[in-house]
This record gives structure tokens, C-alpha cells and sequence, in this order.
């Protein structure tokens, strides 16, 4: 086996030519150190690209990073506070003069809040749109002139099935969840015509520490968010792979004629 196959890096499924289907290709991955942002910077880099990893989470993203680089990939850190735009502009930057143009972009950092609505205060709220919008509205707008530039480039942003299923507790987490989806939509639109995809991943429930805190939180105010319970929606808890798998997908090429799109990755969840 190959020590730069998606095995080698810790990514369940068949081995891919050494090429890869980013071959080529810079992408710069928001949230890329934990969870399903981990699973996509490390196959992205399976697959050939030049991963920009941008997090606040410096311990775990410097993991991320050595594992790639062991396995034969390339890979570097750029610290940032994702709501900060300074941070943002600085990251972006930094990532274009280390790798070149920036060809992908996948807008994956998030974080949640779980408690009543009317419990909610404005700093909850100024803290989900911050980290969850914002951050996607800024690292995008950073990122388009590099892409326009280049002549092209595609945009993955992790909306949820909370962009269009409403679940309880989480009032807020919907709210910014629908945004990111539509910011994806309405960038496809505008920008189609010079070369850009945006397209929008939207994960059901998600075995990640981001997704174990959520059920904690859930089932802490009463919400039956057993396994059981998750089995009757969806099945199963999903995997960080599978995400990643299917913000690949959008990535690449193989998805040229796929733009202003929502993949959910739910098992049926939002078909129910």
C-alpha cells in the first residue's frame, strides 16, 4: 500500500490512484484539525491536494498536519480565530504565498449552542453568527479574487440538516445553519458564469466531539437523543469520513456540472 493512500492517513475506503483527485490543486480548510474537518484535510491531501489548514485549535491541527506530512502529503497550519476578519485575511494570505493560488475552499468551521429560545441571549447570538456565518461569509470573500484570478475554483460550505429540518433547542444553530446554506446558493449564482462551484454538504447527526457535545447537551434538557432515538432518523451516527468524502466529491472535478447544490449526508433523515 501506498503510505499516500487514504488507509495510510487514517480514511476508511478503497485506496485512490496516486494522483489523486485534487492532483494539483491548493485547498484551504476551515475547522480542518477536529472531527469531520480533520477527516477532509487528511483525505484531501490523500488525493493529491496541498491542504491549508486553518483552526484555533493549534495542538490538534499540528497532529493533522505531521500525519499528512509522514504520509508523503503537503500540509501546513495557519492559526486564526475564523470570526476574526484579520485573522481570516491574514490566514488566506498566508496560505496563497506558502501554496499558490487557492483552488478549493471548504468553509467547515462551526460550533453550536444548545438551551431553550428564550433562554438565549445576544451573546449567544453574536457568538453562532460570528464563527458560523460571518466566518464563511469572510473566508469566501477572501478567497474569490484568488480563485477568479486562477479562472475558477470550488467552494464547499458545511450547512446541516438543520438548513431545512428544525430540532429543538438548537434555535439559533438553525438559523445560522440555513444561512450557510443559502450563502452557498447565492454565491453558485453570482459567480457560475467566471468559473466558480459553491455547493453546500449538510451532515445529519455526526460522531465527532463536536456531535457528542450536542447530544449530551440535547439529552441534558430532556430530549431523548439516544441512539435509539437517532436510530429511528437516521440510522446510525455518521462518520467524519463520510462527510469528508462527500465535501470531496464536491471538491473535485468529478462534480463540474454540480453547483448552487445541497448534499445531505443523513441516511434518510430529512426524506422521512
Amino acid at each position: 500500500m501506498s503510505p499516500f493512500s487514504p488507509h495510510a492517513l487514517g480514511v476508511s475506503g478503497a485506496a485512490r490512484p496516486a494522483a489523486g483527485r485534487l492532483a494539483g490543486k491548493t485547498a484551504l480548510i476551515s475547522g480542518g484539525a477536529t472531527g469531520a474537518g480533520g477527516a477532509a484535510s487528511r483525505l484531501f491531501a490523500a488525493e493529491g491536494a496541498r491542504v491549508a489548514l486553518v483552526d484555533i485549535n493549534e495542538t490538534a491541527a499540528r497532529e493533522v498536519v505531521a500525519a499528512i506530512e509522514a504520509a508523503g502529503g503537503q500540509a501546513a497550519f495557519f492559526p486564526a480565530d475564523v470570526s476574526r476578519r484579520t485573522d481570516v485575511d491574514r490566514a488566506v494570505a498566508e496560505a496563497g504565498a506558502r501554496f499558490g493560488p487557492l483552488s478549493v475552499l471548504f468553509n467547515h468551521a462551526g460550533t453550536i449552542t444548545v438551551k431553550p429560545f428564550l433562554d438565549t441571549t445576544d451573546e449567544d447570538y453574536d457568538r453562532l453568527m460570528d464563527i458560523n456565518v460571518r466566518s464563511m461569509f469572510m473566508m469566501t470573500r477572501a478567497v474569490l479574487p484568488q480563485m477568479l484570478a486562477a479562472g475558477g475554483g470550488s467552494i464547499v460550505c458545511t450547512a446541516s440538516i438543520s438548513s431545512v429540518a428544525a430540532t429543538p433547542l438548537e434555535v439559533l444553530y438553525c438559523m445560522t445553519k440555513g444561512a450557510c446554506a443559502m450563502l452557498a446558493r447565492a454565491i453558485a449564482v453570482e459567480y457560475r458564469d467566471r468559473g466558480i462551484r459553491c455547493n453546500a454538504v449538510c451532515p445529519g447527526f455526526i460522531d465527532t466531539p463536536h456531535g457528542q457535545r450536542e447530544l449530551a447537551a440535547l439529552g441534558a434538557h430532556g430530549v431523548d437523543a439516544s441512539l435509539q432515538a437517532l436510530a429511528a432518523q437516521q440510522g446510525r451516527l455518521c462518520r467524519p469520513d463520510e462527510v469528508a468524502r462527500a465535501a470531496l466529491f464536491l471538491a473535485s472535478d468529478e462534480a463540474s456540472f454540480v453547483n448552487g447544490a445541497h448534499l445531505f449526508v443523513d441516511n434518510g433523515f430529512t426524506a422521512a
